[in-house]
């Protein structure tokens, strides 16, 4: 395993561990346990047996440290994103859960899941869950973020100021590089860790240009696989 894939991964379960922006230490690490738990969800299975995810009767099955919202917003992220939609976006929010909390929430999800499916591909155990930090969170909200082309508000590269921070690769950074731009330090962390299982955005359009051991037709190619396994409309 590369060191600094082995240094990334470190840093991510810090920044887990850490007051965030939203969520204190304690209940990011909640979530990361959560994220465990709805791996064997027996409501997931149902849920994603059937035609509809709508209308399944049923309770998840959780570790009762989160709220309803929460448990519902995990799972279903984990369990069966492909059929999520922007009414039951809203639904989780009607709950009573904030949108800055739904996205650190989410970016918490694809660190966990990324990092633990890495270690399982690798024959490795997943790691153990760190210990919470104290601290409150910083409840940072940016004045460019608008609801504009997704569910919930994002930070056009336009309308990023300086307050948040840096987040984009380039004045062009598509849109997968937007969807946690609400929570800006939770696109910082994200992104951080993804750069080290793929590659840092300079190199994206470099197509005659590897800094991997395999060749960059042979990532693309693995890359498009999985993405098509998994549904992925990216």
């Amino acid at each position: 395993m590369r060191t600094d894939l082995i240094e990334a991964h470190d840093r991510a379960w810090a920044a887990i561990a850490a007051p965030g922006t939203w969520l204190t230490g304690e209940r990011r690490v909640a979530v990361a346990a959560e994220i465990r738990k709805a791996l064997d969800c027996a409501q997931c299975a149902r849920i994603n047996a059937a035609l509809s995810p709508n209308g399944v009767p049923g309770r998840h099955e959780s570790l009762g440290k989160l709220g309803p919202a929460e448990i519902e917003l995990i799972h279903r992220v984990v369990n069966d994103p492909g059929r999520l939609s922007e009414s039951w976006s809203q639904s989780v929010l009607a709950q009573g859960l904030g949108e800055g909390e739904y996205v650190e929430i989410v970016g918490i999800i694809a660190m966990v899941m990324m990092m633990d499916t890495c270690m399982r591909a690798l024959g490795e155990p997943v790691r153990r869950l760190p210990e919470p930090r104290s601290g409150e969170p910083t409840r940072y909200r940016s004045k460019g973020a608008k609801k504009k082309a997704a569910w919930l508000p994002i930070i056009e590269p336009e309308d990023a100021s300086e307050a948040d921070g840096p987040m984009y690769p380039s004045p062009k950074a598509g849109y997968i590089y937007r969807g946690l731009s609400s929570v800006p330090q939770s696109l910082r962390d994200y992104w951080a860790l993804a750069n080290c299982h793929y590659m840092p955005g300079q190199y994206i359009y470099q197509f005659d240009k590897s800094i991997r051991a395999v060749a960059r037709p042979q990532m693309e190619l693995m890359a498009a696989r999985v993405s098509a396994l998994h549904q992925c409309v990216y």
